[in-house]
């Protein structure tokens, strides 16, 4: 019998402590949360707090001027839908530039970016632009085609003005395709 009462005795202390763990385990979700508020860890956004991108220098505004030409022998018009727009550095930027093909057959095309001034070129970061592909417009076809990218903040405080021009050229040889 002694066996049995030690057992009990046993099982008993193990219910003790499995309680006491759960209870402890219980109490410390408020200390936990209040650990977490005063230290500004797992903080849940409300609408007063919407996130906002540290990576863009707000206190900094730059003209950016948009610019479009063609070669003489590409009958295409070629222009910017907004000639200029102001732009943080750090910020996204999204511009779109219209093309219209103005001959009675599909030619190819293929758009060279220059900026201005030069220095600017290794401060501007481009995530989507017709330039990086050849554009084949039908007949009178009419497109928009988008410029996305960042002006990055290290651009020198003296620059103003950032002017991006693009030139378009026919591209020799390239056969349009068939369709």
């Amino acid at each position: 019998m002694s066996d049995a009462r030690a057992n009990r005795t046993l099982l008993t202390k193990l219910l003790v402590v499995a309680v006491g763990m759960f209870g402890f385990g219980f109490a410390l979700v408020p200390f936990y949360n209040k650990l977490c508020e005063v230290a500004g860890l797992n903080q849940i956004l409300t609408a007063d707090a919407a996130p906002s991108n540290t990576q863009v220098d707000t206190s900094r505004t730059i003209t950016l001027e948009l610019d479009a030409n063609l070669r003489d022998d590409l009958p295409w018009t070629f222009r910017p839908v907004q000639k200029s727009v102001q732009v943080h550095p750090g910020g996204l930027v999204h511009v779109v530039y219209e093309v219209k093909n103005t001959s009675d057959r599909a030619i190819v095309g293929q758009a060279i970016p220059s900026y201005g001034p030069q220095l600017a070129a290794q401060y501007v970061k481009k995530l989507e632009c017709f330039c990086f592909t050849r554009q084949e417009l039908k007949a009178g076809e009419t497109r928009e085609m988008p410029v996305v990218f960042v002006i990055e903040r290290g651009l020198p405080d003296d620059v103003k003005t950032v002017t991006l021009s693009y030139t378009f050229f026919r591209v020799e040889g390239a056969e349009p395709k068939p369709g």
